[in-house]
């Protein structure tokens, strides 16, 4: 069987999974398992064998013209390079764990059938996204992805939580899709093609007409797919999903999209200096805000999706300095170590029974409960935090090594300034990550919140797949960076001398300082008495929530809101705490910017529908209705009453007549 049949087999088979579970998750409930694992798995061995036979040489293409359409036409067609066949395999594998996971997460949910066939078809569409060699198939998948996440994240519909985030999900992407689509409009009216081959070609010739424009227009959709400033705001509030579904959206699809489709479309961001500027700052600020938001969140998901949004941040700085081969070594490794966070945030979840002690300062003893997820949780946040010799080191290193080459100059066609912002934000994300790591650590399994009932071990899937994502956390890092360069750009992958000493040296010391907070608010809450917590640094209200903590009950109603006096976060942010736990009242902003107006537009509307134009349709029926009934009246049925009436008719057209000719 040839390379280019099995790719596309890689995306139709959890197509056809999905579509086969949709049909008989009812009918046959016992099929609804190996339709959701079997087709995602032989879609990881056929993405393997592609890898394997594309070996970082030339690139696999095939195209079939799918109708006539005139100047530009849409094809069928394969791009499979280096970055494609290895960030395939990733998608596969990720989906494939998530898929097993879930039969342990969710076999008592009724609506498992439903979720499992959208987890395939989500699966096929990134598949497509990656495989794609036409922008216009390449954008059927990234739709398809869109609506997956709706479905997905608003799995649990009967939580109002639950809807919201669905609805905002689809709603912040879509603002983003709009300039998106427009973009690939005018890129392919400039390359008079939509393939990706030709584009490529078309800026290597110098006949983009309009590189700045195209550019930033293409960046509004990558903003919204991969949750950067200012479009990350979606993200943390889809937490209200299964968390499965979490691992799948932020380790290999979706957010994914966007990093995957400005590294494959560099040449064309590169062509505007402006370009790389603008998206050097975005990644340098959703890196910055996200890691000081992470610091100050409660619920463990949230502290996950803002780290998420901030390791994305240093991908995209990485493109933003011209390195895709290092943008996709993070790319892949933080794939493996965030499915792996997020899962094992999901077997403490599960182990509590109830999502609420998804809050931190709600944990207690958990370490013990669920020796598996302590220790994979363990090895995964070290890779997060970038210590050597974990895999997000050499990941992270390569990134900032690619920052250090472009702010002294020694990459060509990239701004000076755009590294210095990368290289500057980048060691800053890095002390923000190593402390927030360090602070869940804490918090989840050396919190002093009350102690779950016991639900018993969890399922041996579960703990199975988290064992499977730890080899790759671990040990990916150290073996990749020698090998990757053969399968991307052939540019150096190692890590320099000055980037590794100052990120992990900023690293650790945000790791130590975040310990050394949570020993000190810890001996002071245990010492003192609770009447000691009112000069809390959040007022009236950290108070209410810290007493809340002391009396294991919820604050407002709500186990999520609670903020333990003993967090560190609290202590190391300050006063900034209070914004950043907000994520900088961002949501607030968006509301008074676009929210309150569009519905001031639409009460305006409803208002001129209702006593305008409604009002001018009701009088144009008003007069004949009363017409109609002055005439209705006048039947009486007495015909005494007719022959008066025609009498007093004729005597009037007689008078009448008669003053008219005598007038005349």
């Amino acid at each position: 069987m040839t390379t280019t049949t099995l790719a596309v087999l890689v995306p139709l088979l959890p197509f056809l999974g999905s579509a086969a579970g949709l049909l008989l998750g009812r009918k046959a409930p016992g099929f609804v398992r190996p339709l959701a694992v079997l087709p995602s798995l032989a879609a990881l061995a056929l993405a393997a064998i592609v890898a394997v036979r594309q070996g970082g040489h030339a690139a696999i293409d095939s195209a079939t013209e799918l109708t006539p359409t005139g100047s530009v036409p849409i094809e069928l067609a394969l791009h499979i390079d280096g970055f494609a066949a290895l960030v395939a395999v990733l998608v596969a594998f990720v989906a494939t764990c998530v898929q097993i996971y879930s039969t342990g997460y969710l076999r008592d949910d009724p609506r498992y059938p439903s979720y499992a066939a959208l987890v395939s078809l989500f699966t096929s569409a990134m598949l497509l996204v990656v495989y794609s060699g036409d922008l216009i198939v390449l954008l059927v998948g990234w739709e398809v992805m869109g609506i997956c996440s709706y479905f997905l994240v608003g799995h649990y519909w009967e939580t109002p939580e639950a809807r919201a985030a669905s609805i905002k999900a689809f709603l912040v992407t879509k603002l983003g899709d709009v300039p998106f689509l427009i973009g690939l409009f005018a890129l392919a009216t400039d390359a008079g093609s939509f393939r990706i081959t030709k584009v490529l070609s078309t800026v290597a010739n110098g006949d983009l007409h309009h590189p700045t424009l195209i550019a930033l227009l293409l960046l509004a959709g990558v903003a919204g797919k991969s949750a950067q400033f200012p479009l990350h705001t979606w993200l943390p509030d889809a937490m209200a999903g299964p968390t499965p579904v979490s691992a799948l959206i932020h380790a290999a699809t979706m957010v994914a999209a966007g990093v995957y489709f400005v590294a494959r479309l560099l040449p064309v961001f590169e062509a505007s200096s402006a370009a790389m500027v603008v998206l050097a700052v975005m990644a340098a600020v959703t890196m910055a805000g996200s890691g000081l938001a992470a610091l100050a969140q409660d619920d463990i998901k949230r502290v996950l999706a803002y780290s998420t949004i901030g390791q994305l941040g240093y991908m995209t700085g990485a493109l933003a300095v011209g390195d895709r081969g290092a943008a996709v070594f993070h790319l892949l490794s933080h794939g493996a170590f965030k499915a792996l966070l997020f899962l094992a945030a999901g077997v403490i979840i599960h182990a509590s029974g109830t999502n609420s002690l998804a809050a931190m300062s709600r944990m207690g003893n958990l370490r013990a409960r669920v020796p598996d997820a302590f220790w994979t949780m363990t090895v995964a946040l070290l890779a997060l935090a970038a210590i050597p010799p974990f895999s997000g080191f050499f990941s992270k290193e390569s990134v900032l090594g690619a920052a250090e080459h472009a702010a002294t100059g020694e990459t060509a066609h990239i701004p000076g300034v755009a590294g210095w912002i990368v290289l500057v934000a980048g060691l800053l994300a890095a002390l923000l990550t190593a402390a927030y790591a360090t602070r869940l650590w804490l918090l989840a399994f050396h919190g002093r919140g009350v102690e779950a009932p016991d639900h018993g071990r969890q399922p041996v899937t579960m703990n199975a797949v988290l064992w499977v994502l730890a080899v790759p956390s671990l040990a990916l890092g150290g073996l990749a960076y020698r090998v990757l360069p053969d399968w991307f750009d052939g540019r150096d992958l190692t890590p320099t001398l000055t980037t590794s000493v100052l990120g992990t040296g900023v690293a650790l010391v945000g790791g130590i300082v975040t310990y050394g907070a949570w020993r000190h608010t810890t001996a002071l809450a245990a010492r003192a008495p609770l009447g000691a917590v009112a000069a809390h640094p959040e007022g009236d209200a950290g108070l209410v929530e810290a007493e809340a903590i002391a009396s294991h009950k919820p604050a407002y109603g709500d186990v999520a809101s609670a903020s333990d006096p003993a967090d560190p976060g609290r202590l190391l942010l300050g006063p900034l705490h209070r914004h950043a736990v907000t994520g900088f009242h961002l949501d607030a902003v968006y509301g008074a910017l676009f929210v309150r107006p569009v519905l001031a537009a639409a009460d305006l509307v409803r208002f001129l529908d209702r006593e305008v134009v409604d009002t001018y349709v009701r009088g144009a029926g008003t007069l004949p209705r009363l017409l109609g009934a002055a005439v209705r009246r006048a039947q009486t049925g007495n015909m005494q009453t007719y022959v008066s009436a025609l009498l007093a008719g004729t005597v009037v057209l007689t008078v009448a007549v008669l003053l008219v000719a005598t007038g005349a």
